[in-house]
């Protein structure tokens, strides 16, 4: 997927005036934030739950290394070949040698994030292989030439009059408008492909190193089909993935779903160990598992090692009102809302992504739902404190900032200037009491109104109370 994190400005103004996208992103509230709050509810000790996922995955970041060698052998032992892949570059170079090996034609895709992160579809197309993703959403977004909006709904953005039309385009069949006469189609359109594909890709949820599995969760059977029908399977995954025992991915197992879709289970929960054995009915003939740094290692014993917990629930992108607001393609990569915010930085480099940890309102949602406890607002607040020092944000900010800074320093000075401000602003205010332009802050004002101040400092406001 090509980066283009730099464009976030434009990109969110443009989703701010795209109507379809707008009417799209208003069933977030019932759709994901409302269905999560129900299911968590049922639990009853959530909070428990949450300490006991953060630490399993920060006791294995610790000592990532060795568990993730105990994998390596676990899952040679099973009878798979797993590979290291410094960068996106290599991954892509290990997937097509496998292919070559095994005299692949066609791959089936179910869902990856690593893989759109490393540009693997497109990759192995140019190498001369067909790859189809077999996950609808993402079916739908290479059938539209699109990049996914949402790591668990990748086709969020658009609707289903969109789609319809779509498929009668690409499929050339008379339009459908029902959900599942659409659903259906695409699964007539895919079958084929199942059956004649010679390698089946996957991600990975979570990778067990006591017994070497890779394990995911889908809602849709495509997973099971791409795993177990073709004779090659490939798994690719980032390295932080593991967990040492299947206990551990049990507990995770109870907050992912409900933090990503409001399910207690989802559908399918596909373990996958090594190759098929004698007299086993199903499974791949040959297993490779693809372990993907790219940046990751660079990340554990820093202040962002935290975000490395991460099990992709997208509960943080659910809540954010940025990201309810603009949709995913405005972050301009793989990742979106709060967790691209800090994610991509790292990942690609935090020039390539200057306004991303800055589209944020710090209003502290994303780590209160998340179920791995990460300081979200914390670390996009440190690639802040890393843009300053190097200078990377633009000059006049940093000057309104310096400027700010000193005046702060002057306590009697920063009063007169915020009885002069507050005053300013309230005389703004219309009869409505609403400030609708802001002169040299006209981008505040643009798409919003902000409500007039009374015209009184803090300060004079709290001792006004307080005398009466």
């Amino acid at each position: 997927m090509r980066l283009e994190a730099v464009q976030f400005r434009r990109k969110a103004a443009e989703a701010l005036d795209n109507e379809r996208l707008q009417r799209a992103l208003e069933k977030f509230p019932s759709r994901f934030v409302d269905t999560r709050a129900a299911a968590l509810a049922e639990l009853g000790n959530t909070e428990q739950l949450r300490d006991a996922a953060a630490d399993i995955r920060a006791r294995t970041l610790r000592d990532l290394d060795a568990w993730l060698r105990r994998f390596e052998r676990a899952a040679a032992a099973r009878g798979a070949t797993v590979h290291w892949a410094e960068d996106a570059d290599e991954a892509n170079r290990i997937v097509t040698e496998i292919a070559r090996a095994h005299g692949v034609r066609k791959a089936v895709k179910s869902k990856s994030m690593v893989t759109e992160e490393c540009g693997l579809n497109e990759y192995l197309e140019r190498q001369g292989l067909e790859v189809i993703e077999t996950d609808l959403g993402e079916y739908i977004l290479q059938l539209a030439h699109e990049p996914p909006s949402h790591i668990v709904a990748p086709v969020v953005h658009k609707s289903k009059e969109e789609i319809a039309e779509l498929f009668e385009e690409k499929h050339r069949k008379p339009r459908k408008d029902d959900i599942a006469e659409l659903c259906r189609e695409a699964r007539e359109e895919l079958r084929p492909h199942f059956l004649g594909a010679d390698m089946g890709i996957s991600g990975a949820n979570f990778l067990i190193a006591e017994t070497g599995s890779v394990l995911i969760v889908t809602n849709e059977g495509n997973g099971r089909l791409v795993t177990t029908l073709p004779r090659v399977h490939v798994a690719v995954s980032g390295i932080e993935k593991v967990v040492p025992t299947l206990e551990d991915a049990t507990t995770l197992l109870r907050l992912l779903p409900r933090s990503a879709t409001g399910q207690a289970i989802t559908n399918y929960v596909s373990l996958l160990t090594g190759t098929r054995g004698a007299g086993e009915s199903e499974g791949p003939e040959h297993c490779h598992i693809v372990l993907v740094d790219a940046g990751r290692s660079r990340m554990l014993g820093t202040e962002l090692e935290p975000m490395l917990r991460c099990i992709r629930c997208g509960a943080c992108m659910n809540h954010c009102p940025v990201y309810q607001n603009i949709g995913g393609h405005a972050y301009g990569w793989v990742y979106p809302g709060p967790m691209g915010a800090v994610l991509t930085p790292a990942l690609a480099g935090i020039e390539q992504a200057l306004d991303l940890p800055n589209a944020s309102t710090f209003c502290g949602a994303c780590s209160e739902v998340c179920p791995v406890k990460i300081p979200l607002p914390d670390l996009m607040r440190h690639w802040r404190e890393r843009q300053t020092e190097q200078r990377l944000r633009p000059r006049r900010e940093r000057l309104l900032l310096r400027l700010w800074a000193w005046t702060a320093l002057r306590p009697r000075l920063y009063a007169v200037v915020a009885r002069a401000v507050a005053r300013l602003l309230h005389g703004l205010g219309g009869s409505d009491g609403l400030v609708h332009r802001l002169p040299g802050a006209s981008g505040w004002t643009r798409g919003r109104d902000l409500p007039a101040p009374p015209g009184l400092t803090f300060h004079a406001l709290y001792r006004k109370r307080r005398g009466a």
